[in-house]
């Protein structure tokens, strides 16, 4: 289980970067269709303007039951081991253990 005050903190992180999500992408339109560069680096400063942890980059995803940052698979929400205990355990509907 991971610490609840990175979870919490992740939330905050999504939380930010939905708020700031239209900004970002108004502003990068607006650097597409610029033709000069001085008006490109005015623009570059509000791109910039927002705070750093409402960046997309910033972001984790995180297991749904754990909170575990590595080894997320996208279909299930679930990390690498939590997947691997429901497919034994015939929880996950279609999964199969691989076994060669």
């Amino acid at each position: 289980m991971a610490k609840k005050s990175l979870i919490q903190r992740e939330k905050k992180r999504q939380k930010l970067e939905q708020k700031y999500h239209l900004i970002r992408r108004s502003s990068k339109k607006e650097i597409s269709k610029v033709p000069s560069l001085s008006e490109k680096w005015e623009i570059h400063g509000k791109l910039q303007s927002p705070p750093r942890n409402s960046a997309p980059t910033r972001l984790h995803r995180r297991c749904f039951s754990t909170g575990r940052p590595r080894t997320n698979y996208r279909d299930f929400g679930l990390s690498g081991h939590i997947l691997r205990e429901m497919v034994h355990a015939c929880l996950l509907p279609g999964a199969t253990r691989s076994s060669w």
